[in-house]
């Protein structure tokens, strides 16, 4: 089930809107698996204990932290890695700048140590 959610996550530059798109995609995607309609009232975390599934967001960020050793790891030379340092030329719109990939890599660094 996650693999087709996540396909490709490994470059999302994942906001906290996304994380909890994400998370409700999931239950609703665990709720249809277990059959369970949510005036059941079962909590997501005993669903997930009986299929034995991880959290969508670990998953995530497993995947991000594996992409970003795979590059790391790349020659200099090589464009993949190349990319991961590229600086765009030209004027900043307004406003607070988008968070970057690497910081978004950096942040989940510090939260996993």
């Amino acid at each position: 089930m996650c693999i087709v959610v996540l396909h490709g996550s490994e470059t999302w530059p994942v906001t906290k809107e996304n994380e909890v798109a994400l998370h409700r995609a999931e239950m609703r995607m665990v709720r249809c698996m277990c059959g369970i309609k949510p005036q059941d009232r079962i909590p997501s975390k005993r669903l997930k204990e009986i299929l034995g599934l991880d959290d969508i967001i670990s998953i995530l960020q497993q995947n991000m932290l594996r992409w970003y050793g795979h590059v790391v790891r790349k020659e200099d030379n090589d464009w993949v890695k190349k990319c991961m340092e590229y600086e765009v030329v030209g004027a900043m719109s307004r406003g607070r700048p988008k968070k970057t990939w690497t910081e978004i890599v950096e942040k989940t660094v510090r939260h996993v140590n």
